[in-house]
């Protein structure tokens, strides 16, 4: 078995061993494979007017259409959408948007990390201060600002979200690469002559991956949660491409007049899929560093 794989299978051993984290863990699997089968498994596809019927708008959760043949498990919506389908199609778009947000930020964050310490001197006070002042700013702050200038769109969304998080990824690579930097193989390496960059990306970066993994996790539901909140306010996707803020905030309205399914259920899902997230963030932290094992 290969290392990396023995890594992998440590990782989900570790997982499994205790109950609140697997749960999470089974959490954030049904999660995924939902969003990426809503197409086959909604009841109906949301956003297509020829299958949605306005005199079907806020029908409670239970409820038959009106020739009987759909059953609304969680009620409809106040355009007659079916909160199964849209909660799973908002689910495609939240995770969408979380995960090549979080992936672009990775990608950028690592490797400024890598060149600040591996080069060190200007180039890491340079990188560095820029790291900073990023994180000297509330983090929906910019993002509103952003998207503010640039406008909405999922592509603009998840612009906002990349200059919002690379700092994190910078700053967390860094300081472990820094550790690696003093370590006797890294002096092995330099003495063999090999190139700087076979030096940082096969020997320096395998080693900064434990940190990066529990960030990138973290990260992960904190841009799905950041993206929620610009939906919410409005200056997030489309109305053509809803997330679950999105639903949360079309649904804020009917609180009031009794239809609270509409923003109760998109709202627990965003919850609960957080939630599971940092659990199984929390649970990486411990086996990834064995001296915060309990």
């Amino acid at each position: 078995m290969s290392t990396a794989h023995k890594g992998f299978a440590k990782i989900l051993r570790g997982l499994l061993s205790r109950p609140l984290p697997a749960i999470a863990l089974f959490v954030c699997v049904v999660v995924v494979v939902s969003a990426l089968a809503a197409p086959w498994i909604a009841p109906t596809d949301p956003y297509n007017l020829a299958t949605v019927d306005i005199m079907d708008a806020q029908m409670a959760p239970g409820s038959h259409n009106l020739d009987g043949t759909l059953t609304y498990l969680l009620g409809t919506d106040g355009q007659g959408r079916d909160m199964v389908s849209a909660i799973l199609y908002g689910l495609r778009t939240s995770l969408f948007v979380g995960v090549l947000a979080g992936g672009i930020a990775v990608s950028i964050g690592t490797l400024l990390g890598l060149i600040a310490a591996y080069c060190g001197g200007r180039v890491d006070a340079v990188i560095m201060r820029a790291v900073d002042i990023m994180l000297g700013f509330p983090t929906i702050l910019v993002a509103l600002l952003l998207l503010a200038m640039v406008g909405q769109g999922v592509d603009k969304v998840i612009l906002a979200l990349v200059v919002v998080q690379w700092a994190y990824y910078t700053r967390a690579v860094r300081g472990a690469a820094l550790v690696e930097i003093s370590q006797e193989y890294i002096e092995a390496a330099h003495c063999l002559g090999l190139p700087s960059r076979r030096i940082v990306l096969g020997h320096l970066l395998p080693n900064c991956l434990p940190p990066l993994i529990v960030i990138s996790t973290m990260q992960t539901a904190h841009a799905i949660g950041t993206e929620a909140t610009l939906s919410f306010l409005g200056l997030g996707v489309p109305v053509t491409k809803p997330s679950l803020g999105l639903l949360i905030a079309n649904g804020s309205q009917f609180i009031m007049s009794g239809s609270y399914w509409i923003a109760f259920y998109p709202g627990l899902v965003l919850l609960i899929m957080l939630f599971s997230i940092n659990i199984v963030g929390d649970r990486l932290l411990e086996i990834l560093n064995p001296r915060l094992e309990k």
